[in-house]
């Protein structure tokens, strides 16, 4: 390439100087004005936008930015002006039309008039830090219109006057009430809530107080409670159609406080329809409402919850006081489950299954159940009435919530260690006598408890049907040695281990000689193949079968216990025999063959032998025979199965001495483990944990928890501290 030479190239100014012409400013401006006021007056079609733009582009441009702003001002205010004086001049209803009519048709001319001076809205205004067009036209509508003298109280007057219709029934334009309230929403929140939504509030609270009052001098707390709700609603709805959905939650406030919240105790205990009444009445929707209206309020649902806990205390204490109610265990227990499924449902649905009253719930029946001492005996009493017959012909399902149920209850129980040996009792009464309805029932019940207090609590339970398992097995070997057995009469043994099942002291009876040959045959049979063990008869704890020709040759099979059998064995070599002589024959305790001789001679239908005298009581002159003329439509003759029942009051203290001795080594053991563990501990404090430590299996009373701690002490087991008698050290 060749070089070329370079060329230097240079602008020069204008020779010519150009003068802007003096009256230019004017001229433009009066061009824009002209525009704004056939902008107002409707006339913009023949106007020349872009022309427009183009003269407010240039006035800025030319520095006449000041002239142009100050003198839109001027034209808007005095625009704004007569629209005001257009707008006081309206008559009635026609007021509101007008002023929404007028802000559209503001709106509209703002719209073209901030498209003609957007150079000006995007250069001149930020940097003289001025407003913005349209945030202009709003301040001027604002000060020019609304602070109007003549407009503002009339406009809240009208705007309130048409609530308060509204509220009472009246039909009311929304549309305009939601236009006229987006116009003060949109001059800035505040205006919104200055010039219309602080009056309301307080127009409506001066309302609600006023119907409040009325309603709850007229009607019923449910029929109050539903027009609340309604008003609550309606408030719901009027945000949402016509009001700032920030006033929703303000409004509600006020419904709340003068419709719920200034009333709360007044409808909680309102004579005949409060909330005990709703409660005794099963009334679910009312009590749903009165739950969710009160939620709403500070201190409501405890209010509720409170009368509500002071109601079942006090119910169920009647229902654990009555001596009525006390003569049926079963029934009793019965009701107590009814009036938890009752409140259960409650809490379940029309309280949404709210956990602060579930818990309430809970405390209160904890409280009322243990107000009676017996509630574990009759509970104990009411699952072997289940497991007995009451479970017969149920499916599994249901058995699983019987079951449930009944553990709801024994949780409850402040005395599980008492339960423990009612249970014991009546399961073994179950287990011998063959009446348990369903083994799988009686197994899901020992799981169950095992799951809620441990593998300790149910052991000996489990070890129980071990017992009865292992019995099955040792009289198939039995009778597999003995051969020769296959004529006589069948005897069947139910071996126990001593620890597993109640204690039951050792009573002597005199077994008929052919039951007593077959019983030594099966006590060699069984030390024999068991080194090391001992057998004691419990023949109060037995029964047998029996086969009985009477009078006129009729036969039946009586199923009896086996201190009956042991007396109806005696008729077969005597035709009579004396009170006495049974008693000398058979070594029977007096308490026992009396009920006994009451089964077989005093219970009309099973009565297989005859009294005399004939009398309720049997005394010590009577006489027996052989009831000839007894009869019954049935072959297989039930007489006197003993059931569970209720403990006299003798027994009754015997088993609650049981129970207290039983307490005391858990107590020394509980004391042992945490002295071991702490090393140290004052009085106060170890009281507090041995009663924590217990509470799943009983609750211990401290004053048997500091007789334990001095015998633990004479023991040396733990010591006081020298300084501070009520401090104890663990001796290792």
């Amino acid at each position: 390439m060749s070089n070329q030479k370079k060329r230097n190239f240079q602008i020069e100014a204008f020779k010519h100087r150009v003068v802007m012409d003096p009256k230019y400013a004017d001229k433009t401006w009066k061009i824009l004005e002209d525009a704004i006021h056939e902008i107002y007056n409707h006339n913009a079609s023949g106007l020349s936008f872009e022309e427009l733009y183009r003269n407010a582009y240039n006035m800025v441009l030319h520095k006449f930015g000041e002239r142009l702003y100050s003198g839109l001002v001027a034209t808007m205010t005095a625009h704004l002006k007569d629209i005001a004086q257009s707008i006081e001049a309206a008559q009635g209803g026609s007021f509101l039309e007008e002023l929404n009519r007028k802000w559209n048709d503001h709106n509209k001319a703002l719209q073209m008039i901030r498209d003609i001076l957007m150079y000006m809205d995007r250069t001149y205004i930020p940097s003289a830090r001025k407003t913005p067009v349209h945030e202009l036209g709003l301040n001027l509508w604002r000060e020019n219109v609304i602070y109007s003298s003549q407009i503002r109280t009339r406009l809240l007057n009208t705007l309130l006057e048409l609530v308060h219709g509204e509220r009472t029934g009246e039909v009311i334009d929304r549309g305009i009430m939601r236009n006229i309230t987006k116009m003060l929403m949109d001059l800035g929140p505040s205006v919104y809530g200055q010039e219309f939504e602080t009056h309301f509030l307080k127009v409506s609270a001066e309302f609600y107080q006023v119907e409040s009052q009325r309603f709850i001098e007229c009607c019923d707390c449910g029929d109050y409670l539903k027009k609340a709700e309604r008003r609550l609603n309606e408030e719901m709805d009027r945000v949402s159609h016509y009001l700032d959905p920030e006033t929703e939650k303000k409004i509600n406030n006020v419904v709340e406080k003068e419709m719920i919240e200034n009333h709360m105790l007044r409808l909680i205990h309102m004579e005949n329809s409060g909330l005990v009444n709703m409660l005794c009445d099963d009334k679910y929707e009312d009590l749903g409402r009165m739950y969710n209206l009160f939620r709403r309020v500070t201190d409501g649902l405890s209010k509720i919850r409170e009368v509500m806990t002071s109601h079942i205390r006090e119910s169920g204490k009647q229902l654990v006081t009555d001596p009525e109610r006390l003569k049926d265990p079963v029934e009793f227990v019965q009701r107590l489950l009814d009036e938890k499924d009752k409140y259960d449902k409650i809490i379940n649905l029309p309280f949404n299954n709210d956990k602060s009253f579930q818990n309430a719930l809970n405390s209160s029946f904890e409280y009322f159940i243990n107000l009676n001492p017996r509630s574990p005996e009759f509970i104990s009493l009411f699952v072997d009435d289940k497991l007995r017959k009451g479970l017969k012909g149920v499916n599994e399902d249901d058995v699983e919530v019987t079951l449930d149920k009944v553990m709801m209850l024994f949780r409850y129980l402040q005395e599980k260690d008492v339960f423990e040996k009612y249970y014991k009792q009546h399961l073994a009464k179950r287990l011998l006598s063959g009446k348990t309805v369903s083994d799988d029932a009686e197994r899901s019940l020992i799981v169950k408890l095992k799951t809620e207090c441990g593998y300790q609590f149910t052991s000996k339970l489990e070890g129980m049907f071990t017992d009865m398992k292992t019995s099955q097995d040792t009289m198939q070997g039995f009778y597999a040695s003995h051969p020769d057995l296959g004529d006589g009469p069948t005897l069947t043994v139910q071996v126990l281990t001593t620890g597993s099942w109640p204690t039951q002291s050792s009573v002597t009876c005199n077994l008929p000689a052919e039951i007593s040959a077959l019983c030594e045959k099966f006590r060699s049979y069984y030390l024999g193949t068991h080194t090391g063990r001992r057998l004691s008869w419990q023949t109060n704890m037995g029964f047998a079968d029996l086969k009985a020709t009477f009078g006129k040759g009729q036969k039946h099979e009586l199923n009896v216990s086996t201190y009956q059998m042991c007396v109806l064995m005696l008729f077969n070599n005597a035709d009579k025999l004396s009170y006495k002589e049974i008693e000398q024959a058979t070594e029977i305790p007096a308490s026992d063959l009396k009920r006994c001789l009451q089964s077989l001679a005093l219970v009309k239908g099973r009565n297989v032998l005859r009294k005399e005298p004939m009398s309720k009581d049997v005394v010590e002159d009577d006489a027996f025979f052989v009831n000839d003329k007894f009869s019954s439509k049935l072959y297989k003759v039930k007489i006197g199965t003993v059931v569970a029942q209720k403990e006299s009051e003798p027994e009754k203290q015997e088993t609650r001495q049981r129970v207290e001795e039983d307490r005391k080594p858990q107590i020394e053991a509980a004391i042992v483990r945490i002295m071991k563990s702490r090393k140290q501990l004052d009085h106060n404090n170890l009281i507090a944990e041995v009663t924590k430590q217990l509470l799943s299996r009983f609750l211990a009373n401290p004053t048997e928890v500091k007789k334990r701690i001095e015998s633990l002490i004479e023991r040396d087991f733990l010591e006081r501290d020298d300084n501070d008698r009520k401090m104890y050290r663990y001796l290792a």
